[in-house]
């Protein structure tokens, strides 16, 4: 038996031993995972799985022991994924910390920063979020008008972000601000980490048309955010926020598909167009299902080989818009065909005579309308792909 082997024997003992037998099933209606944070309450199970993972680290796997992480090799954290997948566990952390800032600070980050605020994010003490889009800058984001000026070792920030995800949940944000209004537009951008208790910070969440309310408007006033929270260098955040934005596409494409949507479209179909042999009794219906998955698959392993990449040392590139858009176009299509799926079913919003299954249906469809906005418009990606990737003219 090979080291790899050995790890996998290991690996799969532990989780078998370790993982409570409500992590191992599905989300329940109403459940979400657990994203942490000083603001979270999570049942005495999701703790518990929080606590056992983040004790070995394998929170964030990959990331330098020293840094809260677990320090497994790239093979090593496949094969920890591949047996946490055939026990069917639940992760025992999400959010922006794992996948977007925490891998921006790995890359960029000082070592002070590491210390300081990777091995929270990894033990799940404090949760981030992004403060990028502004009322006037959204596919513009270079056009952003949040105001620092510099006050001896702060930086006073004052302005607003909008579309803030899960502001309301966070305790901290990386966002982008102008410090030099003189400079052009690219230039004179600097990149923060700000507490989100400090003094002049204010919240508010935004319903959208399914209902939820996942986004925020931040309204920043007067706000001092010490000089040593600069990520990079002063007036030179944009090419990090560009970085930031690629994990944000990978970390966006990945995390359309949940992990049984294939069962859960299958079982859909099985429900309201059955045969008599316990088929899906619309032909046309089965080879839709058949190539969502197929397409899915090929997306899968081709996001696997840019995860190994960033893994390795090397920043996702342009290629990760080609994932957000088409991430975006595969979850529109799955929840595009549950509603068809279920038909006059899929038309509720409350009330007697649908099931809470058939009105998650609707809001999902309803959610999924924002895939093409939220993390740069289908168009950008598009633009970025014509000229980054496909070398174009203009």
């Amino acid at each position: 038996m090979d080291d790899l082997d050995a790890f996998r024997e290991e690996t799969r003992r532990w989780l078998v031993a370790n993982a409570p037998p409500s992590m191992r099933k599905p989300l329940a209606a109403g459940e979400d995972y657990c994203w942490g944070g000083r603001k979270g309450r999570w049942p005495a199970d999701v703790a518990r799985w929080l606590a056992a993972m983040a004790e070995r680290g394998w929170t964030a796997p990959t990331w330098p022991r020293e840094y809260g992480g677990g320090g497994l090799s790239e093979e090593e954290g496949k094969v920890l994924a591949q047996e946490m997948a055939k026990l069917g566990v639940r992760p025992p952390l999400v959010g922006f910390g794992l996948t977007m800032i925490g891998p921006l600070l790995l890359h960029v980050g000082s070592e002070q920063q590491k210390r300081r605020h990777l091995p929270p994010i990894a033990h799940g003490e404090i949760r981030w979020c992004q403060g990028y889009s502004e009322p006037g800058a959204g596919s513009d984001l270079a056009g952003l008008q949040t105001r620092a000026v510099r006050d001896g070792d702060v930086f006073v920030v004052t302005g607003q972000k909008v579309w803030t995800s899960f502001a309301d949940k966070a305790d901290w944000m990386f966002l982008l601000v102008r410090t030099d209004p003189d400079a052009p537009k690219h230039a004179g951008i600097t990149f923060l980490l700000m507490d989100m208790a400090s003094p002049g910070v204010t919240v508010r969440p935004i319903k959208l048309i399914s209902g939820a309310s996942p986004f925020c408007e931040t309204f920043i006033t007067d706000v001092r955010v010490p000089v040593e929270n600069v990520v990079g260098h002063v007036n030179e955040g944009w090419g990090i926020a560009k970085m930031l934005l690629r994990f944000e596409r990978n970390m966006i494409a990945d995390a359309f598909k949940e992990r049984d949507d294939a069962a859960r479209l299958l079982a859909l179909a099985r429900r309201y167009l059955p045969a008599d042999d316990g088929r899906v009794g619309q032909p046309i219906v089965r080879d839709q299902i058949t190539q969502l998955e197929m397409d899915q698959a090929c997306f899968d392993w081709t996001l696997a080989r840019s995860r190994a990449r960033v893994k390795a040392g090397h920043p996702p590139g342009p290629e990760t818009s080609i994932f957000k858009y088409y991430g975006t176009e595969l979850n529109q299509r799955r929840r595009d065909l549950a509603v068809r799926i279920a038909g006059p079913q899929a038309l509720g919003w409350e009330g007697e005579g649908f099931a809470d299954d058939e009105v998650k249906l609707t809001r999902d469809w309803l959610r999924s309308r924002g895939n093409s906005i939220e993390g740069g418009t289908s168009e950008v990606q598009l633009n970025i792909i014509a000229k980054r990737v496909l070398g174009l003219p203009d």
